[in-house]
């Protein structure tokens, strides 16, 4: 099982990649949206900002999310460092309910360049 150690430089690596993606996945990754990662079984959320092509990670807390991100994300530790390694396909874990993925619409349209 992934630590909470391992899942924050997980979301660390996250941002790096946006930060270094160009063409259309650039174009998504510069919204500006708050967004929350809920680790299920470390029953732990990450919540900060997607900003200037960045993940800012502010708080670390137990339990569900506090505040209604506008993207939020929830998944096992493990699933988490396996997407961001690139061992698991984004759309596969979504399809089979591993990750559950909530925002609006249009968001949803632009971060699927993301994914």
């Amino acid at each position: 099982m992934a630590t909470i150690e391992e899942c924050r430089a997980a979301l660390e690596k996250l941002s790096d990649n946006m930060q270094r993606a160009e063409g259309d996945v650039r174009t998504a990754a510069t919204l500006d949206r708050s967004v929350s990662c809920h680790i299920t079984d470390l029953d732990v959320t990450f919540a900060g900002r997607m900003a200037g092509g960045r993940i800012h990670i502010h708080e670390t807390f137990q339990g569900q999310p506090r505040d209604k991100a506008q993207i939020r994300l929830t998944m096992a530790g493990d699933d988490l460092l396996a997407l961001v390694d690139g061992e698991l396909h984004f759309a596969k874990a979504w399809g089979s309910g591993r990750v559950k993925l909530h925002a609006g619409v249009r968001d949803l349209l632009v971060l699927r360049k993301l994914l």
